[in-house]
């Protein structure tokens, strides 16, 4: 999708589609009655008849007729004023993208609402605007071979409107920056989406290199033979069941200083996971594809940071493997020792990502962090606990947490703080090794976090539990059916704000 800038009137544009955005209860502004006029009464009718108010998500279309040069004209309701938020224009956009998608729509002019936000300033609102037209336009259709002249047309071309000549440059470094941000978070899903027949650990190793030829960053991927002659016990006992072979992925990025200690961000990689020994039921099964979601955001947030030229260092480390079961496989009962040196006991296979994050945690402290920041598919507890609607994070500094916490809010990917209390450790203590790889049922979203601190090196550690929204169910107007992205728009965030 092109996004552009122009100084318009906005009744004034040549275009297929005209969208205002209209704030609850307010549609009474200079603009919308004298756009009620072009329209002869039709607005004020609607409104009167509460069809259309402005409430959140609501939309209205109508065919402009003569009376403007616009050929339809979309309102979309954006909330109440005092509320606003960057996120309610984000929805807003996105919910436009969608409404044209399925009206065949490709150009558009999109007004910033008016009176505007007094709570944004005018390039935070017209990157929300980007970035909700942006995630809205994503499809993942490479594999569809028939009837692809059915599907609907993608957005091509929206043009934002400003106010004065002056906002032009601004507003178009806010939209860049939108368009890097949904790019990560295109990649993120892209990779996610893939199915498990493509995705092997050495295809995300070679989107790795892809990554780092485009931004020219240090890429680093460990092959089994390196992984056993470095001592990565637990990642290789889960990949030991895959004829395909275990890859331990490092990217760089060196945008700051470089005397500066980098960011590591550190993503579960399980390219597929069947469970291993212990089998996952087969309903639903098709989706544990979904299961390097934290390895996607963090290539995604990789990606967006770089485009962007953030002033910071990362390190991206990405245990991958498949958990299958074979003559081969890791068995309950099992027992590993990690990179760190301490013994694992295995009850359940299917605890797996916590194995191979166990060692990718030992192997960030290499790089002196100033901070780890891990995601994780890792819990199906975690679904109970939050459903679809947060991430949960764990974090051994409280001043971490908290600003993960607000950025969740911004990014509206929002995050809820769980306990890591002294107590939950002893759920995972073992009989016969140093730990054990489940604490059994109760709070066994806790237990898992518990058990990666027992190997974070001595520094700020976050670990957020993505279980329950890296996978979009039915579909919204931000996201098709599919993986979802989240963690990118977090991240970078975090990152801006750090």
């Amino acid at each position: 999708m092109q996004i552009s800038v122009v100084c318009s009137s906005p009744l004034s544009l040549h275009t297929d589609c005209l969208v205002l955005g209209v704030w609850q209860e307010q549609t009474d502004t200079p603009l919308l009655k004298q756009l009620d006029i072009a329209l002869n009464g039709a607005l004020r009718q609607a409104v009167d008849s509460k069809a259309f108010v402005g409430k959140t998500s609501e939309t209205l279309l109508f065919p402009a007729g003569t009376g403007l040069p616009a050929a339809r004209i979309l309102l979309i309701g954006l909330g109440i004023w005092a509320d606003a938020t960057a996120g309610a224009l984000r929805s807003g956009a996105a919910e436009a993208g969608r409404v044209m998608q399925q009206q065949r729509v490709a150009e558009a002019g999109l007004a910033l609402c008016e009176p505007p936000p007094a709570s944004l300033q005018s390039d935070q609102a017209l990157q929300a605007l980007a970035e909700g037209l942006l995630l809205a336009s994503y499809r993942f259709d490479r594999y569809l071979t028939q009837k692809r002249d059915e599907l609907p047309p993608l957005l091509e071309t929206v043009r934002l409107l400003a106010d004065q000549e002056a906002q032009i440059e601004t507003a178009a470094s806010a939209i860049e920056k939108a368009q890097h941000i949904c790019r990560g978070v295109a990649l993120a899903r892209d990779l996610v989406n893939e199915p498990g027949n493509v995705k092997s650990p050495e295809f995300l190793a070679g989107q790795a290199r892809k990554l780092a030829e485009t931004h020219a960053l240090v890429c680093t991927v460990l092959d089994q033979e390196q992984l056993d002659r470095e001592g990565f016990g637990a990642l290789l006992a889960v990949a030991q069941g895959s004829a395909r072979p275990p890859r331990l992925i490092v990217l760089e990025y060196r945008g700051g200083d470089p005397q500066d200690r980098p960011l590591v961000l550190v993503g579960k990689g399980v390219v597929f996971d069947s469970g291993g020994i212990s089998l996952k039921p087969g309903e639903k099964m098709d989706e544990m594809k979904m299961d390097m979601a934290g390895a996607a955001a963090v290539f995604g947030a990789l990606d967006a940071a770089a485009g962007l030229r953030l002033p910071i260092n990362l390190v991206g480390i990405v245990p991958a493997v498949e958990n299958l079961p074979s003559a081969t496989a890791y068995r309950p009962g099992d027992i590993v020792e990690s990179l760190s040196g301490r013994t694992i006991e295995v009850l359940n296979t299917d605890a797996e990502g916590r194995l191979i994050l166990a060692d990718a945690l030992t192997y960030a402290g290499r790089f002196d962090p100033r901070a780890i920041i891990d995601l994780a598919t890792l819990t199906g507890a975690c679904v109970i606990a939050l459903g679809h609607e947060a991430s949960a994070v764990f974090s051994n500094r409280e001043d971490l947490a908290r600003q993960l916490v607000e950025a969740g809010e911004c990014s509206a990917e929002r995050l809820w703080q769980l306990p890591l209390w002294e107590v939950y450790g002893k759920l995972i203590k073992s009989d016969i090794a140093d730990v054990k790889n489940t604490g059994g049922r109760p709070a066994g979203t806790i237990t898992a976090a518990a058990f990666l601190q027992k190997f974070i090196p001595d520094c700020p550690w976050a670990h957020i539990d993505i279980a329950g929204t890296a996978w979009e169910e039915k579909g919204t107007a931000f996201c098709p059916r599919g993986a979802t992205g989240v963690g990118v728009r977090l991240l970078l965030e975090f990152m801006q704000r750090a």
